[in-house]
C-alpha cells in the first residue's frame, strides 16, 4: 500500500521510473492513457512494428503534442532495450516468440521485464523467471490481466492462513466454442463482420478468447505462478455465479466439481443451454478458500461470507479487471520494490494444440484463435510424457501426419526447426523443469 508514496519520493528526487513499452495495441494503449496522470512515471520510448499507429494511439488516449514529440517511436525492440536508462521493459506484443526474445534481451541488459505477453510466459516463463533471478532483475506477470490479479488473491489467502481450494476467472463459454473459427466468431459476440472490421477488431485474436485458448493460457500461468494443479483432462468451465463459487468450486468428495483441492479452473457465465448464469463472473477473478478451523468458519458466518452448506468453504472475488489501466502496479512494484506481481515458479500447467477439425498431412497450422487448432490446458507432466505441441509454437508449422478432430497435436506430427531460437528456449525450459515431474 505504499507504491504511490514511493513513486512520489522518486519524483521529488528527480528520478522518475522510466518505461520502454513494446507493443502499442489495446493493452499498451490503456497503459499509455494513464501515464500523463502519474507524476514520476515516464515512457520515453515506444516500440511498435507500425510507428505511425503507435503515435496515433498516443493521440487517441489523450497525449498532448509535447509529450508525443518528446517520445521516441521505433520498430527496433532490441535497440530500444539495449539503449537508454530504462528501469522497466513492458512486453505487450502478444507474439510468444517475439516476447521471449524481448524478455531475454531485457534480462541481459539488467532491466526489469513485465510480461503482458502471457503466451510467452506459458511457453517458457519458468526459465525466464529463473534467468531474471540470476541476473538480479524482476520478471513479472502484468497486473490488470487475470493471472496477476488471481495470483494476488491466492497470495492474500495463503498469507492470512487459508487453504486455497480453487482459483481462476470467469468467461463466456459453451462446449461448441472450441471449434469456432475466425469466419464465424462474430455471431457469438453479437456483431456482424462489418461492424467488427470497422471497429478494428482482429477476428483471430477475439476467437482465441472464445475458443478456450486464452482461458487455458491464463490458467496455466496461474498454476505455474501459484503452485496450483490443473485438471487432468482440460478445463471444465462449470456454469457458476459468484454466490455459488463455494458450493461448485470444491472437491468432488465434498460435492463440488474439482478433482481435488488446490486447482485452477474457469467458470462460465452461460448455462450449457445458453441461458445466462445469475450473478456471473464473466469479467472477474476469484479464489475459493477453506477455513482452517471451526472458529474461522464461524467468523465466515458472522461476517456475512457466502459459504457452502458446511460453512467451511468461502470465496472472495473481484468482479472486474481493467487490463492496461492497472498495469502501473506491476511496473512500480518491480521498479520500487524489486518484486513481481506474479511469476512462474515451476512448470505445472501447459497448453497443448488440439485439432479443431480433421487435419491432413501437409496442412499448415495457424496458431491460437485460427482455423486449425485451439489450446487445451493439460498437466505439464502429461504434456512432456505425450510430446504435446505447445499452442505457442503451433504457428506456421507443416503437419507430417493426419491428426483427428479433437486430438492433441504432437511434436512428432509437425515439421519444425530444432535450431529455431524459440524452440530451443522451450526445450531448455522442458529439460530444466522436467525433474519436477
Amino acid at each position: 500500500m505504499n507504491l504511490f508514496r514511493l513513486l512520489q519520493a522518486r519524483a521529488a528526487a528527480g528520478k522518475p521510473v522510466r518505461v520502454a513499452l513494446i507493443g502499442a495495441g489495446k493493452f499498451g494503449s490503456m497503459f499509455l492513457a494513464q501515464v500523463p496522470h502519474v507524476p514520476g512515471l515516464e515512457v520515453p520510448i515506444i516500440v511498435d512494428i507500425d510507428r505511425d499507429r503507435a503515435r496515433e494511439a498516443c493521440r487517441t488516449v489523450g497525449w498532448d503534442a509535447a509529450r508525443i514529440a518528446a517520445t521516441t517511436f521505433t520498430d527496433d525492440g532490441a535497440r530500444a532495450i539495449a539503449g537508454g536508462a530504462m528501469d522497466v521493459v513492458v512486453e505487450a506484443t502478444g507474439n510468444p516468440a517475439v516476447g521471449i526474445k524481448h524478455a531475454r534481451a531485457a534480462i541481459a541488459a539488467g532491466k526489469h521485464i513485465v510480461m503482458v505477453n502471457v503466451e510467452a510466459d506459458v511457453l517458457a516463463g519458468a526459465l525466464l523467471a529463473e534467468e531474471a533471478r540470476k541476473a538480479g532483475v524482476v520478471y513479472s506477470l502484468a497486473y490488470g490481466d487475470q493471472p496477476a490479479l488471481t495470483a494476488e488473491m491466492v497470495d492474500w489467502a495463503r498469507a492470512t492462513g487459508f487453504r486455497v481450494v480453487a482459483a481462476g476467472k470467469g468467461t463466456k463459454y459453451l462446449p461448441a466454442y472450441h471449434d469456432v473459427t475466425p469466419d464465424n466468431v462474430w455471431q457469438h459476440y453479437g456483431l456482424t463482420a462489418g461492424e467488427a472490421q470497422s471497429a478494428g477488431m482482429n477476428p483471430q485474436m477475439f476467437n482465441s478468447f472464445l475458443d478456450g485458448t486464452k482461458s487455458a493460457i491464463e490458467m496455466a500461468a496461474i498454476a505455474n505462478a501459484c503452485g496450483l494443479d490443473v485438471p487432468t483432462d482440460g478445463l471444465l468451465f462449470p456454469p457458476c455465479g459468484v454466490d455459488d463459487l463455494p458450493h461448485v468450486m470444491r472437491p468432488r468428495d465434498k460435492g463440488g466439481v474439482l478433482e481435488r483441492s488446490g486447482m485452477v479452473e474457469v467458470v462460465s457465465s452461460l448455462e450449457r443451454d445458453g441461458r445466462p448464469v445469475f450473478r456471473d463472473l464473466r469479467w472477474g477473478v476469484y479464489v475459493v478458500l477453506e477455513a482452517p478451523n471451526d472458529y474461522a468458519a464461524d467468523c465466515f458466518k458472522q461476517y456475512g461470507l457466502k459459504t457452502d452448506a458446511s460453512g467451511r468453504f468461502a470465496a472472495m472475488y473481484k468482479p472486474y479487471h481493467l487490463i492496461g489501466l492497472e498495469l502501473n502496479i506491476s511496473i512500480l512494484s518491480a521498479a520500487l520494490r524489486n518484486e513481481p506481481t506474479g511469476q512462474a515458479s515451476g512448470f505445472r500447467g501447459d497448453v497443448a494444440a488440439v485439432a479443431k477439425r480433421p487435419l491432413r498431412a501437409g496442412e499448415m497450422l495457424d496458431g491460437e484463435g485460427g482455423y486449425t487448432v485451439w489450446g487445451k490446458l493439460v498437466p505439464a507432466a502429461a504434456s512432456l510424457r505425450d510430446g504435446a505441441l505447445p499452442i505457442g509454437l503451433a504457428h506456421r508449422l507443416k503437419l507430417r501426419h493426419d491428426v483427428a478432430h479433437g486430438a492433441i497435436v504432437r511434436w512428432s506430427d509437425v515439421e519444425f526447426d530444432a535450431n529455431n531460437e524459440t524452440v530451443k528456449v522451450r526445450k531448455a525450459m522442458e529439460a530444466a523443469f522436467a525433474a519436477q515431474h
